[in-house]
Formats: structure tokens, C-alpha cells, sequence
């Protein structure tokens, strides 16, 4: 998936590089949520997994705010039981990030 020039293979390296635990984190559900597109989600302890190495769950917590922010930008979706739901609003329970379908 780090191959190439595209977004998600330059999102790709920024996560696995040395830099800030955030913007690892924010440039692994990016990556992890175009490689599988639209009509797919991750979770978000995906994108903490894949920085965090065996500390992954310590970023849990981060992960969903970077999500939750990525989703006020209008990056992605935040969803529950397959629905978008609004990031302003208090998400209770396990959330999934989803790119935004494309017009």
C-alpha cells in the first residue's frame, strides 16, 4: 500500500514513518480508509494498531478523535450499524470510518 505516488501510498509512509504519534495516526486511517473505499470501513484501533506496534491500545483513544476530526473536514464518515452519523453529535459505542462516497 506505501508504493506508488497516489494519496494513500504517500498517507501510507507518513504512518509508518518516525514522526508525531497524531499524525501517524491521522495519516493511517486515511490510508487504510482509501485502500478499502467507500463501500468498506475500518476501525478505528485499525489505524492504532498498525503505529502503535504491541502499544496499539494507548492510541485507541486518539485514533477515534482524529477520526472524529477527519470527519468534521469532511475527509470521511464516521459510522454506527453502517450509518453516517454526525460527528458533532456524542457517538456512544463503537464507531467505523468510511471514505465519503464520491458523487
Amino acid at each position: 500500500m506505501a508504493d506508488g505516488d497516489d494519496p494513500a501510498a504517500k498517507n501510507a509512509r507518513t504512518a509508518l514513518g518516525d514522526g508525531a504519534a497524531a499524525t501517524r495516526l491521522r495519516a493511517a486511517i486515511l490510508a487504510l480508509a482509501r485502500h478499502r473505499g467507500p463501500d468498506s470501513s475500518i476501525c478505528p484501533s485499525d489505524a492504532s494498531r498498525a503505529v502503535g506496534g504491541e502499544d496499539w491500545r494507548e492510541l485507541n483513544a486518539k485514533s477515534r478523535s482524529i477520526a472524529v476530526d477527519l470527519a468534521r473536514a469532511g475527509e470521511v464518515e464516521i459510522t454506527q450499524r453502517g450509518d453516517a452519523v454526525d460527528p458533532d453529535q456524542p457517538l456512544r459505542g463503537p464507531i467505523r470510518i468510511r471514505m465519503r462516497p464520491r458523487d
